[in-house]
């Protein structure tokens, strides 16, 4: 499994390899020497760790984004900004296996976790290719323990993991490559739409990115399932939240709970005061956002969703009691109101996310409310477009009604193999097959 994750990376850049070697060798080697040592050697091996995770990150992911603000600061300045690029291709999941190797060296170093001494099996916690890409994130707690068992054939377990990764497939090629073919056209050419173009194309990237990076993550948890491992669930139905603080919970979980155990907390969390607890869910948000790519649309959006958080625990303290009722927040009008308003409220955010720069993203919100431009219509693009989201969210809501993982868990043995079957007939026939890549590829 080892070989087969190895190979499976170098199919990008087979020298970059060299780089996830480097990291694998100093947190195996840290990993066993915060075992053994106590006290301030134990902080040593520790940093040494850190630093080596977030010295790569730092080189390969911003590196250039630092060069490219301090020259821009440079010539505000009246000085002349020459500091060299450079020309590297960023390696393929470096955020994801990076926060997953320090997740373990952490563990180890709070005693949560012995050090593994088996340094192909911690390569293999690293390197495992379902997850290496986009994640889930995993923790050594969930994941070291079983590369040491042995996982004998279960039939029921390969078909189900099977038509997870079938599901994750045609949620990707299905639903987010055809959206993307609406948003790419609008988002690309901020200038030239208005209205209802935008807001609609904001929408439709909203359940694209989500089917792109669900899809993933359900393509990653089927194929190590079909192999007998299990990986932590990573959404949960998100747009079916009714408040920010739910949408965290529900969505990238591996992500938001890795920032919220060895970030948040570590700052004090909920015991400190409660100024702090807002300064703390800013600068948390704000480092996500600065995770998620190195740009300033990415800061942004994370200073959003943190103010949203604050905002929201505001709220909380100022709302009339009556809304805490239980009843009230079971009537209809209720749950539809608090869900569309945290979903507008996510939309405005992704404008952050999806665009190329600060400027556009400004440009877009301003055009957005201007209707004086034609609405960009491309019939073929907005059906299959619209009939992916009603079939989405019809089928997501019976699964959450269900708590099943699976689209589709019929009594009829033949009906539910028929369907499958016909998600892979829709995936072959409407499928967008031009090479997309997946959104967080590179993050």
């Amino acid at each position: 499994m080892l070989l087969a994750s190895c190979y499976f990376y170098m199919s990008f850049i087979p020298v970059y390899i060299l780089i996830l070697g480097f990291t694998i060798v100093i947190d195996y080697v840290a990993g066993i020497y915060l075992e053994k040592f106590s006290g301030k050697k134990r902080k040593y091996f520790l940093i040494a760790s850190l630093i080596a995770n977030i010295g790569v990150l730092a080189v390969f992911k911003y590196y250039n984004f630092f060069i490219d603000n301090f020259n821009s600061l440079g010539s505000w300045w009246g000085m002349q900004g020459n500091l060299p690029y450079l020309g590297i291709i960023l390696p393929i999941g470096l955020s994801f296996h990076t926060f997953q190797a320090m997740s373990y060296t952490i563990e180890v170093y709070r005693g949560n976790q012995k050090a593994e001494k088996h340094f192909g099996i911690y390569s293999l916690y690293v390197m495992f290719y379902p997850q290496l890409v986009a994640g889930p994130i995993e923790r050594p707690q969930n994941l070291l323990h079983q590369f040491r068992e042995k996982h004998l054939f279960n039939y029921d377990r390969v078909l189900a993991g099977l038509k997870l990764m079938t599901w994750g497939l045609f949620k990707k090629v299905v639903i987010a490559d055809r959206l993307s073919l609406y948003t790419d056209a609008v988002y690309n050419n901020p200038s030239q739409h208005g209205g209802l173009t935008i807001i609609l194309a904001t929408i439709f990237f909203a359940f694209q990115i989500y089917c792109d990076f669900s899809g993933y993550s359900d393509m990653a948890i089927g194929s190590a399932r079909v192999m007998g491992f299990d990986l932590m669930t990573n959404f949960k139905m998100p747009y079916f939240s009714r408040s920010i603080g739910e949408f965290w919970k529900r969505w990238h979980i591996s992500l938001s709970t890795w920032f919220k155990d060895y970030l948040y907390i570590p700052l004090g969390g909920n015991r400190v005061a409660v100024s702090r607890i807002y300064f703390n869910l800013l600068l948390v948000f704000m480092i996500s956002g600065i995770w998620h790519g190195a740009n300033w649309t990415f800061v942004v959006w994370g200073a959003l969703n943190g103010v949203y958080l604050v905002v929201e625990m505001l709220f909380q303290k100022v709302k009339p009691p009556f809304l805490n009722q239980p009843k009230i927040k079971e009537t209809g009008w209720y749950i539809v109101t608090s869900t569309l308003l945290t979903f507008t409220l996510t939309c405005i955010a992704w404008v952050f996310f999806r665009a190329t720069s600060v400027a556009d993203a400004g440009l877009l919100l301003k055009n957005a409310l201007q209707f004086n431009h034609a609405f960009f219509s491309d019939k073929t693009t907005l059906s299959y477009g619209f009939a992916g989201l009603l079939f989405l969210v019809l089928i997501e809501r019976n699964m959450e009604k269900r708590k099943s993982s699976l689209p589709f868990e019929c009594k009829h043995w033949w009906l539910n193999q028929w369907l499958y079957i016909s998600l892979i007939i829709l995936i072959l026939m409407i499928g967008v097959f031009d090479g997309g890549q997946f959104i967080y590829f590179q993050f």
